[in-house]
Formats: structure tokens, sequence, C-alpha cells
């Protein structure tokens, strides 16, 4: 057994956990956040996607205790973040989803990339959702939400 110190959502929580603790099941488990999925535990869907201090991260991939001293950021840390709420604005308008497993990973692999580069094309938007896997929109919806988010975050021009 390891303490594990860390910040997760802007709570500093320390926890007494087995050294073997992914990430997603330290969170999911010890700290009850359900945002966080577990797909494939391989880190090929992405439904495990939060952030560690602001990169983005397959937390099934990653052992709790290598987030000693991190900022975790899942998706119910995101309350009142403006660049979130334009997202899940945006999903919600565009259909963007249906069953909601992959959503999460969604919602933070965008949020991240909304974050690096503000008014993406396309391609650069099917490229970061390269690594999540969605098996009901056909993704459609999800890219044109993500183009709709960035439109409406894009600054008013004169």
């Amino acid at each position: 057994m390891t303490t594990l110190t860390l910040k997760v959502n802007g709570n500093d929580i320390s926890r007494e956990i087995e050294d073997r603790t992914s990430l997603a099941d330290f969170l999911r488990e010890d700290c009850g956040l359900t945002a966080t999925h577990l797909g494939c535990e391989h880190g090929a869907c992405g439904a495990c996607s939060v952030l560690v201090d602001d990169r983005l991260t397959r937390s099934c991939l990653k052992f709790a205790v290598m987030c000693e001293g991190a900022n975790v950021q899942t998706l119910e840390g995101f309350g009142t973040d403006p660049l979130m709420h334009a997202l899940r604005e945006a999903f919600h308008e565009a259909h963007a989803l249906q069953c909601g497993f992959c959503t999460t990973g969604m919602l933070i692999t965008a949020r991240d990339l909304l974050a690096r580069i503000p008014n993406p094309t396309e391609a650069i938007i099917r490229d970061a959702l390269a690594g999540n896997i969605c098996r009901c929109t056909g993704y459609a919806g999800i890219v044109h939400a993500i183009e709709l988010a960035a439109t409406k975050l894009a600054p008013e021009k004169a």
C-alpha cells in the first residue's frame, strides 16, 4: 500500500492505495468520479480520458501512484468552465451523442483540442479524435459539434 496525495478537480486528496491501482480505478472507486469510463482498458478507446497537469491522459494506462502531487481533472471538474459549457451545448445541438459511453472522453479530448487550437479544421478535429472510439454516432455529429463550439467561442469579428 502507498499513500497517494494529489489534487482532483481542485480538491486535495490523500488515500492509501495498492501500487497497481490504475488512475481510472482510483478516480471511479476511491473518488466516486464515475464520468471516467473504462472501455477497453488498453488506451485505445479514449473513454477514460482525463487531464493530468493539463495534459490529455488515458487514465486506464497510468498507475495512480504515478500521479503523486499532480493535478487531475475529470469531466466532473469542468462545471463552470466556459469552453466545456460551449462543447456540452454544441454536442446537444449537433446530436453528437447517443448511448453516451464515449461522450466524456470525447468532451475532454475536444476541450483539450480547442484549448490548444481555437479554430481547428475538420482534418485537425478528426486527427485529434483518432484515439477515441464511438460505436453509435459515426463521428459526423461529434466533428460538427466541435466545429460549432469553436465557432461560438470565436471572438467577435469587427
